[in-house]
């Protein structure tokens, strides 16, 4: 399997679903708890099939989906597929896909030293470390439960903030999301790498980046 980039998941024309940080995801409105353990059980039973499994997070009124191929670290074909075969059991039990209240969550560390500050990190948290040429280095729990951390090399100049998130989001959020946030005080510090991400902060300086697949590899 070869791990697709965003522009060719864009062209597979997935209604509801986007792509945040390596996999698929979205969100399905099931109305209620009974609705969405149907559906849990169609995906599983379809997933079973296919072997290949997604991450399912059910609550009350909605299920959460994502799906990923880990041996690629990315999206792949058979994500495409089960993405279309979830849609059409979504279809079947008269529920509904939606992709933009989705997002996903990472933390970024900026530092002159990473190797310094990066044991004590996967020790308090419990994660594991991961580099490589397309990703650079960071930490990532083993049970994917907790936001990916990952180092940012910087200057050591102070004051300098060291913790910022990084928000993933599906595109057409992205404008609507800098709206709402500089009625709330921020300012929209850089968009130079746009629309790959852009750079906003609260009204004390603390800075966060909305970021997308676009202009990706």
């Amino acid at each position: 399997m070869t791990r697709l980039t965003g522009q060719q998941i864009a062209d597979e024309g997935l209604h509801g679903w986007v792509y945040l940080l390596d996999g698929l995801q979205t969100r399905i409105h099931t109305r209620d708890f009974t609705t969405g353990l149907s559906v849990v059980d169609a995906i599983g039973a379809a997933a079973e099939d296919m072997n290949h499994h997604p991450d399912l997070d059910l609550r009350y009124s909605h299920l959460d989906v994502r799906l990923t191929s880990h041996d690629e670290r990315g999206v792949t074909d058979r994500d495409i597929r089960l993405a279309r075969t979830i849609t059409s059991i979504a279809a079947d039990a008269n529920v509904r896909l939606e992709s933009t209240d989705v997002s996903r969550l990472e933390l970024a560390l900026d530092t002159p030293a990473h190797e310094s500050v990066q044991p004590f990190w996967a020790a308090v948290m419990a994660m594991e470390h991961r580099s490589g040429p397309d990703f650079g280095e960071e930490l990532r729990a083993p049970a994917g439960d907790l936001p990916t951390i990952w180092f940012q090399a910087s200057g050591s100049e102070e004051p300098r903030q060291r913790w910022h998130p990084d928000v993933w989001v599906d595109p057409t959020q992205v404008q609507p999301r800098i709206d709402a946030a500089l009625a709330a005080g921020g300012t929209l510090v850089s968009s130079a790498a746009a629309p790959s991400f852009w750079v906003l902060a609260d009204p004390e300086g603390n800075r966060v980046c909305l970021c997308t697949w676009q202009q990706r590899t």
